[in-house]
């Protein structure tokens, strides 16, 4: 199925979690990361159990340090 992520289109299987496309996208070390899912922030705690379905739009934003 095609979803998007940050506004580039990917094609994932069937039932697949957030938790698995935020692994993917950056790999474990996932402090300072925001999701949101069609709009809405979804909380880390649940990014495990929430399923992603076809023509989901997810935003990832990660927090940077620098000045």
């Amino acid at each position: 199925m095609d979803i998007l992520i940050n506004n580039q289109k990917h094609t994932v299987t069937e039932n697949i979690t957030l938790q698995t496309i935020v692994n993917t996208q950056l790999g474990e070390k996932q402090k300072g990361v925001a999701v949101a899912v069609n709009d809405n922030v979804i909380p880390k705690l649940y990014w495990e159990n929430h399923i992603i379905k076809s023509n989901d739009h997810i935003l990832i934003i990660k927090a940077t340090q620098g000045g």
